[in-house]
C-alpha cells in the first residue's frame, strides 16, 4: 500500500532521491512534541522555499512582460505567490493529508488552514530544491504556480478590498466596513472569519490566516455575490 509521501511524489510527477528531504517537508514543529525522534519541522525547508519561489517566479515574469513597470510586476507576483494562491495549488495537491501534526493541531483544523497549506508548498520546494536542484524546482513552479498567470493576467491586478471600495463608492454608498466573526486556532497558526457590511447587509464572509487576508477573502466574496446579482 503507498504511503502519503509517495502519493505526494506521484501528483508533483517527481520522484524524490532523498526521501527524508520529502518527508521533513511536512513535518509540522508541533509534531516534534509528540514524537521525540522527529529532530526538525519543515520551517527551515520553507525559508528556503519562499527564497527559490520568489526567484523563480520574478525570473519568469521579467522575462515575459518587459514593457511593465516594476510596480506592476510586484503586484502580479503577489498575486502568484501569496497565502491564498499556494493554499490553493496545496488543496489541489492534497498536500493537507500528508501533513505530520500534533493532535491538538490535527483537532483545530491544521490539514485545513490556509496559511499552514501555503507554508507546507514552500517547504515542498525547498525540499524539492535540495534534492534535485533548481532544474526541478522550475519544473515544480511552471507546472504548479505559474500554471496560473494565464487567469492571473486577466484579473485585475487591485487587491479585492480596493476594488470593493471603488464599486461601492460609484454607486454613492458608505464605504464597507469589516468585522470579525471568529478568530480560532493557535497563536501560530489562527483562522480569522471577517465579514464585510454595505449599507447595513452583510455581503461576504471571508478566512484567512491573518485579518487582513480574511478581510481580501471577504471583499472577494462580496464582489461575486454582486456579479451574480447582475
Amino acid at each position: 500500500m503507498e504511503n502519503k509521501e509517495t502519493k505526494i511524489e506521484k501528483k508533483i510527477g517527481i520522484t524524490f532521491k532523498n526521501k527524508e528531504f520529502l518527508h521533513r517537508a511536512f513535518v509540522h514543529r508541533s509534531f516534534l512534541n509528540e514524537k521525540r525522534d522527529e529532530k526538525e519541522s519543515n520551517e527551515r525547508l520553507e525559508f528556503l522555499g519562499d527564497a527559490v519561489l520568489e526567484f523563480l517566479v520574478s525570473n519568469h515574469i521579467f522575462a515575459h512582460f518587459p514593457n511593465q513597470d516594476e510596480g506592476h510586476l510586484t503586484a502580479l507576483r503577489s498575486k502568484l505567490v501569496n497565502t491564498t494562491s499556494l493554499a490553493q495549488t496545496a488543496r489541489a495537491l492534497n498536500l493537507g493529508v500528508a501533513l505530520y501534526l500534533s493532535r491538538g493541531e490535527e483537532q483545530s483544523g491544521g490539514r485545513l488552514n490556509t496559511g499552514l497549506l501555503a507554508n507546507t508548498v514552500e517547504a515542498l520546494l525547498g525540499a524539492l530544491f535540495l534534492d534535485q536542484g533548481m532544474d526541478k524546482a522550475k519544473e515544480f513552479v511552471d507546472n504548479f504556480i505559474l500554471s496560473k498567470l494565464p487567469e492571473t493576467v486577466k484579473e485585475s491586478l487591485k487587491d479585492p478590498k480596493s476594488l470593493l471600495q471603488e464599486y461601492v463608492q460609484a454607486k454613492g454608498l458608505p464605504a464597507p466596513q469589516y468585522k470579525v466573526v471568529s478568530e480560532v486556532g493557535p497563536d501560530h497558526a489562527k483562522e480569522f472569519t471577517i465579514e464585510v457590511w454595505v449599507d447595513k447587509k452583510a455581503l461576504g464572509r471571508g478566512m484567512g490566516s491573518s485579518k487582513k487576508s480574511a478581510t481580501q477573502d471577504a471583499a472577494a466574496k462580496a464582489l461575486q455575490a454582486w456579479e451574480k446579482q447582475k
